[in-house]
């Protein structure tokens, strides 16, 4: 095993040894004269635990991690063709599928992993009949379980080394290692990799192994806790100034006194003593300073902000209470949209549903399947509450004016101040033709009742009248 993998070995030593050089090279100035990394505390190797450790630990780090991945499996995606059956077989298996594995939290945990190191992978535990996980599956019923390994627990233990084979330079074989839940490794598992969904994100030349996402952040990231945590201590230390203790010329301080004042001293600081009697020395309060760090803490966030694609506004929230812009929001939409397409859906989604139908798991599509998102550009609910606010405005004040229509057209108001389309406009007018038509036949309804009251009201009257005004017997008949 290690024989056959030898070129491959010696290939990976050479990149290490090339990496290392490399990393020696970073941040040296004027001819080697000068070491920036070295002076500004940048490290020149980093390996998986320097990035999970700040994942783990430092809030920016996580967010960069986060806020793109947790946007991008934001609502639900559904597997779905295009036929006239209402539901297809492939349709209705992966949404019981994905369902009772919950399979999109899978695809957002490995995707993290994804981004922590060079890569991931999410073991598929099948049901086929081999029962030896090193050797390849072919067929099976039923997919188990789902579970995704960071690159630390997920060792690749063979290359392939054929350079007539289509999976040159791939994995072969797997060591994953278990953990308990106190994070020990309880054991390994060799794995072949048709049991394995490799992911890599931002890859280059090698199609296994991407540059993981605080890499080229890292830096950064360490000027991060520079500007805030000195900038915590500085408020600390500013918010109880120093003193000093001027002994007066006509007096001698023994060791004595001088430890009694020490001691003293110390309680006031540490709020144990609210008062100081300090006979024969004067103590006056050093001055502080307090330098505002907030324009540093800009530039290092609009560092990070552009080479990451997240808007600053997003990456750190609102500011003064204000909500990201339109066009922030657009932006960062259409990043999202792009990884969605071009990472999510290219590199985990289909390529898991493509292994699933090839072995059986899930039933031939009749046509090709397409991955639908839910919409990312479809409106809040404050959103759709704001819109609904400002267009009752304008109606109320294009209805009330009495030479509106004649200055400008009820369609054209529709189209271009309430932003409708011409179906939605279409619809309004119809609704609008049908409400006048029922109101005519609602007035003429009433006016016919109208007619017929008013007819009967005037018999009425002349029978009362009538009976009032009896005519003469002479006049009556013979």
């Amino acid at each position: 095993m290690i024989r056959k993998n030898s070129g491959k070995m010696d290939t990976y030593a050479s990149e290490v040894v090339s990496r290392a050089l490399l990393g020696a090279m970073m941040g040296l100035q004027y001819g080697g004269s000068r070491d920036l990394y070295q002076a500004l505390g940048y490290p020149t190797e980093l390996k998986y635990e320097d990035f999970a450790s700040r994942y783990y630990r430092q809030d920016m780090a996580k967010a960069v991690i986060d806020k793109p991945i947790e946007a991008t499996w934001r609502g639900q995606f559904r597997i779905t063709e295009s036929t006239e059956e209402e539901v297809t077989p492939l349709e209705e298996a992966w949404d019981d599928l994905a369902y009772e594995l919950g399979i999109k939290s899978k695809f957002r945990r490995l995707d993290k992993l994804a981004g922590l190191g060079e890569y991931a992978v999410l073991f598929l535990g099948f049901d086929d009949t081999t029962g030896e996980l090193t050797a390849p599956v072919t067929r099976a019923n039923r997919l188990l379980y789902v579970k995704p390994f960071g690159e630390n627990h997920a060792e690749v233990n063979e290359w392939d080394n054929d350079v007539k084979s289509p999976r040159y330079g791939q994995p072969v074989i797997y060591n994953l290692t278990i953990t308990n839940y106190d994070g020990t490794a309880s054991g390994t598992l060799k794995v072949h990799y048709s049991r394995i969904l490799h992911v890599a994100g931002d890859i280059l030349e090698s199609e296994c192994e991407g540059s993981p996402t605080l890499k080229v952040l890292f830096n950064r990231l360490i000027d991060l806790d520079k500007v805030v945590g000195s900038s915590a201590e500085m408020f600390w230390r500013g918010g109880r100034p120093g003193y000093h203790g001027n002994v007066q010329a006509d007096r001698v301080l023994s060791d004595t006194a001088e430890t009694d004042l020490k001691s003293k001293l110390d309680e006031y600081d540490h709020n144990l003593r609210r008062f100081l009697l300090t006979e024969g020395i004067d103590i006056k309060a050093l001055e502080t300073q307090v330098a505002d760090p907030s324009k540093t803490f800009d530039v290092i966030v609009q560092s990070i902000s552009a080479v990451t694609g997240i808007p600053k506004r997003i990456l750190i929230g609102s500011e003064r209470g204000e909500l990201a812009s339109s066009e922030d929001r657009n932006s960062w939409l259409d990043t999202i949209t792009t990884r969605r397409e071009e990472y999510a859906e290219a590199q985990i989604v289909r390529p898991f549903v493509d292994r699933l139908i090839k072995l059986g798991v899930l039933p031939e599509p009749k046509e090709k399947y397409k991955v639908e998102w839910e919409d990312l550009y479809a409106s809040t609910e404050k959103e759709k509450a704001d819109i609904g606010r400002s267009r009752s405005e304008s109606i109320r004040n294009y209805s009330t004016s009495p030479t509106a229509e004649d200055i400008f057209p009820v369609e054209a108001f529709y189209k271009y101040i309430l932003n409708l389309n011409d179906e939605e406009i279409r619809k309004i007018l119809e609704i609008r033709e049908e409400q006048m038509s029922e109101e005519e036949r609602l007035m003429g309804r009433a006016e016919e009742k109208f007619l017929m009251e008013e007819e009967a009201r005037m018999k009425e009257e002349k029978r009362k009248e009538a009976l009032a005004n009896p005519e003469p017997a002479s006049k009556k008949p013979a």
